[in-house]
């Protein structure tokens, strides 16, 4: 197989990152303001059950198959034994999860429609088989297959979602994209592994393995899942779930775009890069990663402090003012889980520290669930916003402690700084226009991208080195494009 493009691959996961960051901005403020706080709150709550059954159905598939792939990737037949393995242990499970999950839906009571519509997305890992294309570096299929019925499921939200009523159909609506999407990918399978013999199939070691992926998952859900049934749980407001939802929701745009694009494609390169024994190149790209997430990370959060207040009205609509409290208090964690996802995805999981990565994250899901059990009841969903920033600094804390000096702190320190005076001044004049303009668009548009140039100018002018070394790059693509046209 030839050598996959970083570059390309970067460009098409970004542009996938992209649409997923422009859908949202298009359904998000139609979907608060027709199915209101209730209605939003009560999917966050039913999906956030439906997350757990699904993340016993995949085990630790999606980052064990990838890695595995990856090492593997030159060889067909190694390749094609190893899929073929690990899919058919994820039809084991989630079988048996399915079965666990009609007997809840059963006896469910109040949400038992919900749950038996969310069957068809916990249906849908069986035929997740994303991590094959991800461990080959292949991303152009991912990001095809995603597009398509991401496209045609908003397009459906606004056909067939017209009142506070339907939750209900907005709930098939997401449940059916995700189970169209995973079976999509099938029509490509014949191009990257072939037929094996059924005798020569071995899953029980690969269940082992995939433990030590699964109980990260685990222990990761406890702030990201489990924050949202505790809620539910303990206020007994689902309205509680619909503030937190849509905050999250917000961040989790922020992230995308700061680290999931990247760590999806130089993930899989590490693994490649660690297995081949060439570290010092491996360190070269965690280093501009963090780079990367820090210039990205400082621009998104102070961004968010300087808007939210004239954004969550202008987005969401009536009702929603709880989520600029929210929003202050989770922009910072753009900035700590970055960080942490850099690392677990191009050093821990590459480098087979799957299993030390899992302890660190475990003891902040341990610190997180004791967090929110004394303040969730008090606090509620502003309560479960601390405690998940809490968790993600002693994951952050203890990841660089132990990376081998990979990365180290003072190094974070030294690319941050200036990255930090910038995000200041950036935020100053953002603050200024607000109380300058008073219409809300105008406003928005104006502070976006007023402080997108000042964050940029000032790194400049700050001589920031992310910015030397893309300016840098650009200036040696121009040069080699010179030389490549004069040679022709």
């Amino acid at each position: 197989m030839n050598n996959p493009s970083i570059k390309k691959n970067v460009v098409l996961s970004t542009a996938y990152q992209m649409l997923l960051l422009f859908l949202p901005l298009i359904t998000a403020p139609y979907i608060s303001r027709v199915l209101g706080v209730d209605g939003v709150g009560i999917y966050s709550y039913t999906y956030s059950i439906q997350t757990y059954f699904a993340m016993f159905a995949a085990l630790g598939t999606a980052s064990y198959g990838s890695r595995e792939i990856a090492r593997n990737r030159d060889d067909i037949h190694k390749r094609s034994q190893l899929f073929w393995e690990i899919e058919l242990l994820t039809v084991v499970t989630t079988s048996l999860c399915l079965i666990a999950w009609f007997l809840l839906t059963l006896f469910s009571g109040t949400y038992q429609i919900y749950y038996m519509l969310l069957s068809f997305a916990l249906l849908a890992t069986m035929f997740d088989i994303s991590w094959l294309y991800t461990g080959i570096e292949q991303f152009r299929y991912i990001v095809l297959q995603n597009s398509i019925f991401k496209l045609l499921g908003a397009a459906a939200l606004f056909l067939f979602v017209k009142e506070k009523d339907d939750v209900p159909v907005y709930v098939l609506i997401l449940s059916l994209t995700t189970l169209l999407v995973n079976l999509s990918m099938w029509i490509y399978l014949p191009k990257f592994v072939h037929a094996v013999s059924l005798k020569n199939i071995r899953i029980l070691p690969h269940f082992k393995e995939t433990l030590v992926y699964f109980l990260p998952a685990v222990a990761t859900s406890v702030y990201t899942v489990l924050d949202k049934a505790l809620i539910g749980w303990m206020t007994d407001e689902v309205s509680e779930n619909g503030y937190y939802e849509q905050a999250t929701k917000i961040v989790g745009i922020a992230k995308a775009i700061t680290f999931t694009s990247l760590n999806n494609v130089i993930g899989s390169r590490m693994s490649y890069l660690f297995a081949q024994g060439r570290n010092d190149e491996a360190k070269e790209k965690i280093y501009f990663s963090i780079e990367y997430v820090l210039f990205m990370g400082f621009g998104i959060c102070f961004g968010l402090l300087g808007v939210s207040a004239r954004f969550v009205p202008v987005f969401f609509g009536n009702g929603y003012e709880q989520v600029i409290t929210l929003l202050y208090e989770l922009s910072f964690i753009v900035i700590i889980i970055g960080i942490s996802n850099c690392l677990g995805s191009q050093y821990y999981n590459p480098a087979g520290l799957r299993a030390l990565s899992a302890k660190f994250i475990i003891a902040g899901s341990v610190v997180n669930l004791m967090i929110n059990l004394v303040l969730i009841p008090k606090f509620k969903s502003t309560g479960a916003v601390a405690a998940s920033i809490i968790a993600e600094l002693v994951i952050t804390g203890l990841y660089l402690r132990y990376c081998n000096g990979f990365i180290r702190l003072k190094d974070i320190v030294r690319m941050g700084k200036k990255k930090l005076v910038a995000a200041l001044g950036m935020l100053a004049v953002v603050l200024i226009l607000d109380k300058i303009i008073v219409s809300d668009m105008p406003a928005l548009l104006s502070e976006v991208i007023a402080g997108m140039a000042v964050y940029v100018a000032m790194l400049s002018i700050l001589k920031d080195d992310f910015i030397k070394r893309c300016k840098g790059l650009l200036l040696q693509r121009k040069d080699g494009g010179k030389r490549h046209g004069s040679a022709d």
